[in-house]
């Protein structure tokens, strides 16, 4: 079948391209046998259907949170992944060969890894010059004579191929220190699977499956000691890392505890991760934290990422990490040209794949061809640096700066290699609509197994953002694409029922790490203070909106005690209690939306609303899908309707949808959160910041002396705002009183809204977590509720009702609402210091057996 046999006209964008090699038509003009597969499914869907399933799909993967973080970019933490709904296809032929290759690449590469770090036979013998291994980087020297007894140091290995114009798949960069995008690949099969079935019609397709299945039991064989039942963690540097959704991916897919440097410690020679339980050993590291970053005792001094000691237990066996301390020295691109021969040393083979040419700058012959021909050869530094660009094409340069590229090089020739241009193949992606042309590189995926490695049929493939770029990075708005083998194998063949990795470790006990416990806390309370502060200043709204503008006395008096009662609630001062306070009760409207959508102002909906997406994205891996797919949608309409123009009406329709999303987020993590320590922490959080918020609101509007109006207005207020009007009414059946309102706000176990519930609450949560320490005492968190629960249980509707006419204030109402929520407040700091600060945990794992001699 040839493209001009087509009755669509999908093509002609792409037929205008002049690449010299063309992944969708062959020589002859027809499209390759794979390809017409897949363009007989894709033209059946017709163009309506196509751009109505690509929305569908970006739609998707925006509520899955699949995100690429770009450093320095406005868009931050939620730069959206793009997927090209057109795959990148290999044939079962030509993938045998990749698939050989890259098996024997990292075979050498381990090889080389050992060497380094062992007994640089390469350096003695000469097939591997000194001064390219000790000036890079990732060469660390406390690693020498680090090595274990495997089969293979290197447990993880990826490299980064495209195809050069004679059609040969040639590799261009090797990635071993910590290879990512193995859950970007995942996620892109499964999006493509749930989306755009039909286009598998015809097409065997190889599964992922196998090579998590791989990486888990490689993980668990790496064990010190073969250990049964390893505890594993994936080590992230945390939210801000450009990959941090693929590592809450795989710590959710695979299971395994995600933590930071914060949340591992040293100790007795381990290392431990530090949970709410106390701290509990750790056999096996899946790193994403770079080589120098991973032990400031003994690298770089500063790093905040890494585990104090690290090294050390390394050393003595204790720990296994994938993929091991010292590995970025195999990144250098220097090596490439020296591989033929190490290969022919250590294998007796010639390398399956061609690399690009390359020249090292350290030997006076490849420096002199460097020079002589840098307007067509693409400059790197044998390191890769985060605050520069990673290579530099020579003929992109005016002579000002080829000059000063020169001049550097040779001040420093050790330092950069020199590598050929060549031109990509070209793929076909759809480009708003068209089928157009995209240079393209995949990236495949390769885990130690049993005696050899284990390939992931299949990989991510990234394109160009402009046709005839080739610039191919997710840093500058690249596309990512499904990689699809054509290698049918018995079982094998794609299923998407059985795309997904096979969990082959054991039930967690549910015990927390302390760092994620603290999080959960905070998504807790940051959730419950949205949600009340959006029901306070909506009602207040109302009542701003709906005053008597005839100025009626008690109308101005019940307006302006909100207004204040606001400011205090939200903690947004000086607001509506400043010097100026007059002019805003005057016009308050300013001042309300300002409270709302200043993202600078602490205390305001909009300053919460960030702290709370922070929050709640370091902890993504515990978040159902749909628990993460309503924050997404309620992050989207908040943050547009924070840059619109927006009415009194429309800004009061933006709190109710708020408010709206906000109970669907909180009643998805009751309904999909199992009842332990997870749920327990988040709800706590909750039950905390309720209660402080109702004991404000309470003290702002209920503790002064009012007409008779005003008060029934701010009673009124107060129950509206916790969702107790409705409730107040049935059950008093009689006007609004102070007694019966605080009897219901605070009293009545039977209200969710009231005190008394949050602290029941309260104490059975705080019963529920691990004991830590011998003491039979009660835990200074529990000492503390139980004190508070007794002073509430303590006290009657009757006496905190009662007016002290001297003081022109309900004071023993004030005087207990103060007391209440100063314990509140030391609660939460002794949950603080037992839980997450790891002020008792230290001591309780080692006892000395100290004899008298």
């Amino acid at each position: 079948m040839t493209i001009s046999n087509q009755s669509e006209a999908s093509f002609e964008h792409y037929l205008s391209s002049g690449h010299t090699y063309d992944e969708l038509v062959g020589e002859d003009g027809n499209l390759r046998p794979h390809w017409q597969s897949f363009f007989q499914s894709f033209h059946k869907m017709g163009p309506a259907e196509i751009l109505e399933r690509t929305q569908d799909l970006l739609r998707l993967l925006k509520e899955n949170g699949v995100t690429y973080n770009i450093y320095g970019h406005p868009s931050g933490l939620s730069r959206p992944w793009n997927l090209d709904l057109i795959p990148f296809l290999i044939s079962k032929k030509e993938w045998q060969t990749i698939e050989s290759g890259l098996v024997q690449r990292a075979e050498l590469f381990d090889l080389i890894l050992k060497d380094i770090y062992g007994d640089r036979k390469l350096i003695k013998n000469g097939l591997l010059p000194d001064g390219l291994v000790y000036n890079h980087s990732g060469f660390i020297r406390q690693c020498s004579g680090i090595l274990n007894p495997r089969r293979h140091n290197l447990v993880l290995y990826s490299a980064d191929m495209a195809r050069s114009p004679d059609g040969r798949v040639w590799i261009l960069n090797d990635r071993t220190q910590a290879p990512s995008g193995s859950g970007y690949a995942l996620e892109n099969r499964i999006a493509m699977a749930r989306i755009f079935p039909e286009l598998f019609d015809g097409l065997e397709v190889r599964q992922l499956s196998s090579y998590f299945d791989s990486l888990t039991d490689s993980l668990n064989e790496i064990a010190p000691g073969q250990k049964q039942d390893p505890r594993i963690v994936i080590l992230t540097p945390g939210p801000g890392n450009e990959t941090y959704f693929e590592h809450s991916y795989l710590s959710a897919n695979l299971g395994y505890t995600l933590v930071q440097g914060n949340d591992l410690m040293v100790q007795d020679n381990f290392v431990w991760l530090k949970t709410i339980g106390g701290l509990e050993k750790v056999d096996v590291i899946l790193r994403r934290v770079d080589d120098v970053y991973c032990d400031p005792l003994e690298m770089k001094e500063d790093s905040q990422l890494g585990v104090p000691g690290l090294l050390q237990v390394v050393r003595s066996g204790n720990v296994s990490i994938a993929n091991p301390i010292g590995s970025s020295i195999l990144e250098n691109p220097g090596l490439i040209s020296f591989l033929p021969n190490i290969s022919r040393y250590f294998l007796n083979e010639d390398l399956i794949m061609p690399t690009i040419a390359s020249w090292w700058c350290g030997q006076p012959k490849e420096l002199k061809y460097a020079l002589d021909n840098i307007e067509s050869l693409v400059i790197k530094r044998i390191y890769r640096e985060s605050s520069s660009r990673t290579s530099i094409d020579g003929a992109s340069l005016a002579k000002p700066r080829l000059d000063e590229l020169k001049e550097q090089i040779k001040a420093h020739p050790y330092l950069y290699v020199a590598q050929e241009k060549i031109a990509f193949s070209s793929t076909p992606s759809l480009i708003n609509g068209k089928i157009e042309p995209r240079n393209a590189l995949f990236r495949s995926y390769l885990v130690s197994w049993g005696e050899t490695y284990s390939a992931m049929p299949g990989g991510l493939t990234r394109t160009a953002a402009e046709a005839g770029n080739f610039v191919i990075s997710n840093q500058f708005g690249g596309m990512s694409k499904d990689t699809w083998i054509i290698s049918p194998e018995p079982g094998s063949t794609f299923n998407f029922r059985k795309e997904l990795p096979a969990i082959k470790i054991p039930a967690s006990n549910g015990t927390l790490p302390s760092h994620t416990a603290e999080n959960l806390f905070w998504v807790g309370r940051y959730a419950e203070r949205i949600l009340s502060n959006a029901r306070f200043q909506r009602t207040v709204m109302q009542v701003v909106a709906e005053g008597n503008r005839m100025r009626i006395d008690n109308d101005m008096k019940t307006e302006e005690t909100l207004l204040m009662a606001l400011t205090h609630y939200t903690s947004t001062y000086p607001g509506f209690s400043g010097v100026d306070s007059h002019d805003k009760f005057e016009n308050p409207w300013p001042e309300l939306k300002n409270v709302l959508f200043d993202l600078n102002r602490p205390g305001s909906m909009s300053f919460n609303f960030a702290v709370f997406g922070r929050t709640l994205n370091a902890v993504r891996d515990r978040c159902s899908a749909d628990t993460w797919r309503v924050f997404q949608s309620m992050e989207e309409e908040w943050w547009s309707a924070a840059s619109s123009p927006l009415t009194h009406f429309r800004m009061l329709h933006v709190l109710d949808n708020l408010i709206t999303s906000m109970v669907a987020f909180i009643g998805l993590n009751r309904e999909s959160i199992s009842r332990e320590q997870g749920w327990i922490l988040l709800d706590t959080g909750r039950k905390i910041e309720l209660s402080l918020l109702l004991i404000s609101m309470l003290r702002s509007t209920l503790v002064n002396k009012y007409d008779d109006l005003t008060a029934y207005n701010l009673q009124e207020s107060v129950l509206k705002s916790n969702e107790a009007l409705a409730n107040y009414r049935h059950k008093y059946r009689v006007p609004l009183q102070l007694s019966l309102v605080l009897e219901l706000m605070l009293l009545d176990p039977s209200n969710p809204r009231s005190l008394i519930y949050q602290l029941s609450r309260l104490k059975a949560h705080l019963a529920g977590l691990p004991k830590l320490g011998t003491s039979e005492v009660n835990a200074d968190h529990e000492r503390f509720t139980a004190e508070a629960f007794s002073l509430l249980k303590n006290s009657d509707k009757e006496s905190l009702s009662c007016f002290d006419k001297e003081q022109g204030q309900y004071l023993k109402l004030d005087d207990f609402l103060s007391r209440m929520y100063s314990l509140l407040t030391t609660i939460t700091a002794a949950i603080s210091k037992t839980y997450f600060k790891h002020a008792q945990i230290h001591k309780q794992l080692f006892k000395a057996d100290h004899k008298e001699k």
